[in-house]
């Protein structure tokens, strides 16, 4: 089990933060992935392998004044 936004989520061995994104349905543009307190960079979510018990915020960049 992993926790995406402070919810339960089924974890799959070899998923990816796209993986969780996509079951998510996380389609902004703009988001930030932070894994168990560190930020994953952008061009690494399709390689960075989330781990059963893994954290996860997903945080929506709104822009603006």
């Amino acid at each position: 089990m992993i926790k995406v936004n402070k919810e339960d989520m089924e974890f799959e061995k070899g998923m990816t933060v796209e993986d969780v994104l996509k079951k998510k349905k996380y389609t902004f543009r703009m988001i930030t992935v932070i894994v168990n307190g560190q930020v994953v960079p952008k061009d690494k979510y399709a390689t960075y392998t989330i781990k059963d018990n893994d954290n996860i915020d997903v945080v929506h960049i709104m822009s603006g004044g």
